[in-house]
């Protein structure tokens, strides 16, 4: 029914389905995220109608250059800021993405970050590797209690709320939030406490754990003036995407003491990361994982598929970002 290129290989079950679903499927050989000139390149070659983006990929309006065919871009993701939605909405391409999928993975995946972080697993894994141990000791290398601690959630959506309720549920945290919409049912089942900006939560919190989406108005959310408001003895975790922080003020306040710790899964620039972080030992960096598991990766390459599928038999997708 339509020529589809994928940019990377995803898991083999939607690459499956849509072939199913009567289409001609094409994905990159490439073992690895296609740059922009790659990827206009690989567009040139055939009369694409529809592309299964990953969040490596940056599609705008110029790509219509090369596939003036193309009638949906459907992304393997929950965010799309690496797509130019309005661009793409005024030259009639529907957008799509994989929503709500993500949610329990990411959640827990956060709250292991953050008990990775302030108990200094990686760190005392590290320490047993270098064959440093040489028996118990009643201060080696001494972590933090999240009990009775205070949560604060910057961004309590899907993910937020879910990583909320488990360490309010799981823990016996106090959990302090913003967003720009609160949330009465959340407060009624955890008790948090909804503050009208996000400088009360950053004062007021032993971890700040970010889940903002990557806008203009979120760049560097988190900037030296507001790392600053933070309590010396909190933790900072960032499992949403990494542009909302100032990494090079990050690197400043973590070696400083500014804050005690962080756990980042997502960069401003990755896969390359700010001068002087990996060296720094009060922070855990993981690869942008922390929605890698086989259940949530299979049943995104399931979503986009679907989307796909039911766009080109004439229906509104299930997951529409813009729809035309």
């Amino acid at each position: 029914m339509a020529l589809i290129f994928v940019t990377r290989k995803i898991p083999e079950i939607g690459l499956r389905w849509m072939k199913e679903g009567g289409h001609e499927v094409v994905v990159s050989e490439k073992d690895g995220a296609l740059s922009p000139d790659e990827l206009k390149e690989m567009l040139s070659l055939r009369p694409y109608e529809g592309i299964v983006s990953l969040l490596t990929d940056h599609i705008d309006g110029s790509v219509l250059s090369f596939t003036p065919q193309l009638k949906i871009v459907a992304n393997y993701a929950v965010g799309f800021n690496n797509i130019d939605v309005s661009a793409l909405g005024q030259a009639r391409v529907t957008v799509t993405n994989t929503p709500d999928v993500l949610t329990d993975t990411v959640a827990e995946y956060t709250v292991s970050l953050i008990l990775s972080v302030v108990k200094r697993i990686p760190e005392a894994d590290r320490f047993m590797r270098a064959k440093k141990y040489q028996g118990w000791s009643p201060e080696l290398l001494l972590g933090s209690d999240l009990t009775g601690k205070t949560l604060g959630i910057v961004g309590a959506g899907r993910i937020g709320s879910a990583v909320a309720k488990r360490l309010s549920l799981g823990f016996g945290m106090q959990v302090n939030y913003y967003d720009i919409n609160r949330s009465e049912s959340l407060e009624s089942e955890i008790g948090c406490h909804y503050y009208e900006t996000p400088e009360d939560v950053l004062r007021t919190s032993d971890v700040v754990s970010l889940h903002v989406p990557l806008l203009p108005e979120t760049k560097h959310f988190l900037s030296a003036e507001r790392l600053a408001m933070m309590k010396p003895s909190a933790y900072l975790i960032n499992t949403s995407r990494g542009g909302v922080i100032d990494e090079k003020a990050l690197v400043e306040a973590l070696k400083k003491g500014i804050i005690k710790g962080a756990g980042l899964d997502v960069f401003e620039s990755e896969p390359k990361l700010a001068r002087g972080l990996s060296k720094l030992e009060n922070v855990v960096l993981t690869p942008h994982i922390a929605s890698a598991s086989e259940e949530t990766r299979n049943k995104m390459s399931e979503m986009v598929a679907v989307n796909i599928n039911e766009f080109f038999l004439g229906h509104i997708p299930p997951n529409i970002v813009s729809f035309q």
